[in-house]
């Protein structure tokens, strides 16, 4: 149990079904339960969530959130100021990732920006083998490619069964964003 707590290990949250966020940020509600700290970097999104206000309000202390998205854009191909958001924060996570400040570092849809090609496979696997060698490292979003998941310790894929917005329900505040 001790060897195991002296390193961090790789865990992806990948899939076409809801949760990959909530689960992200459930990690970081537990982990700052246990006096730990933890950066979430959100790539792809720039809008403000509930989760976020979340964290503002009861979690600043361990908490940190930082969004490298300008807004989200899963149906349309980025644009040139998103793509440089997108590597800017990769660069800034790269060296959060070796600081050792952080416990647990979330990287919030990295999958989509490999996805969308804002950064490569290989960049972002690159960035998390620098990291602090007891750094837990959680990377999200849809289409995890071969590469991340073969690279990772854990992988979760979370599959639509049915979704209520096949009935025209559409996105609540406070459930799905």
């Amino acid at each position: 149990m001790e060897q195991q707590e002296k390193r961090g290990y790789v865990q992806v949250y990948t899939g076409n079904g809801k949760g990959k966020t909530t689960a992200s940020f459930g990690l970081a509600l537990r982990a700052a339960g246990a006096g730990k700290k933890v950066f979430i970097g959100q790539f792809a999104k720039g809008q403000l969530y509930s989760e976020i206000n979340a964290v503002h309000k009861f979690l600043s202390e361990y908490v940190t959130v930082r969004q490298y998205g300008l807004k989200c854009f899963l149906s349309k191909e980025p644009n040139s100021m998103e793509i440089d958001a997108a590597r800017a924060g990769l660069e800034e996570m790269r060296k959060i990732l070796a600081s050792g400040l952080y416990d647990v570092v979330i990287m919030e849809e990295a999958n989509i920006a490999v996805k969308y090609n804002l950064f490569t496979a290989k960049e972002l696997i690159d960035a998390v083998e620098q990291r602090a060698p007891k750094t837990e490292v959680i990377i999200t979003g849809r289409y995890a490619s071969q590469e991340i998941m073969d690279y990772a310790d854990l992988v979760t894929e979370m599959r639509e069964v049915k979704h209520y917005y096949q009935k025209g329900v559409m996105a609540r505040k406070g459930i799905e964003f």
